[in-house]
């Protein structure tokens, strides 16, 4: 673990995370999409032994496939890059390395959550998220203005 957050810091990412995670997801699809038409494709040729091939539509799906993985790749590194870890994209769950005293822990983000309300030990998982409470100090909207 590189990157270790405090509970405020981890939660002043969750905006930005709303922007890079649904694009990284929108990605994946569309690159699986793609993908899935050129293995029909494949699959056809191999199928027929051979068939009258349209190279404009193969090339489309080609393109189609390299730009999603691109803006995929953009996205998982601006998350990356941010000391994030992508626990699992099809959902948006993320984790961000803390402390709990002298323990590395893990607090724990799913898209769509105001904010961070669980964490976990490194060996736990999601299974084994526990709800915050105090022992990582205020959420910010815990925090008197």
């Amino acid at each position: 673990m590189d990157k270790v957050f405090t509970l405020h810091e981890a939660e002043d990412l969750i905006p930005s995370l709303e922007r890079w995670l649904p694009e990284a997801i929108d990605a994946k699809k569309q690159a699986v999409e793609a993908n899935g038409e050129l293995q029909k494709i494949a699959g056809r040729i191999q199928f027929l032994g051979g068939m009258e091939l349209d190279p404009a539509r193969v090339g489309r799906f080609k393109r189609s496939k390299e730009h999603a993985v691109r803006k995929l790749q953009d996205a998982m590194d601006q998350i990356e890059d941010s000391g994030c870890i992508v626990k699992d994209l099809d959902v948006g769950l993320v984790d961000f390395p803390a402390m709990l005293g002298e323990e590395q822990v893990l607090l724990c983000w799913k898209l769509g959550e105001q904010r961070i309300e669980y964490w976990h030990r490194v060996e736990e998982g999601f299974a084994g998220r526990k709800p915050i409470d105090n022992e990582f100090g205020p959420s910010r909207q815990d925090k008197p203005h």
